[in-house]
């Protein structure tokens, strides 16, 4: 198994409105093959001296049976309509792609 966070800086104004694009999609990725949990997040407040705050990230909490499962998800037909919808929203994106230690 592994699991990814992508974190995607969207556009001043523009987070509404990414989300609401990208929570259309996720019954789409829940349904491919491999797929173990796809969801969403926002920075939390929660007042800790560690804690960054950026309301403009999106981060994505993803886990794939195997990194095959994962390249498929990112080559399906729905991800590519998902990107064109949102490609003026995204200012930048990082990938972390990781496993069970």
């Amino acid at each position: 198994m592994i699991h990814v966070l992508a974190s995607i800086s969207i556009r001043e104004g523009r987070r509404a409105e990414f989300i609401e694009i990208f929570k259309a999609n996720v019954p789409n990725v829940l349904n491919e093959k491999g797929c173990l949990g796809y969801v969403p997040t926002v920075d939390f407040p929660a007042d800790k001296p560690a804690q960054a705050l950026d309301g403009n990230i999106v981060t994505i909490i993803e886990k794939w049976e195997s990194l095959e499962a994962l390249n498929n998800h990112l080559a399906a037909p729905h991800m590519s309509v998902y990107r064109g919808k949102v490609k003026d929203m995204v200012a930048g994106q990082s990938l972390k792609i990781l496993e069970n230690a």
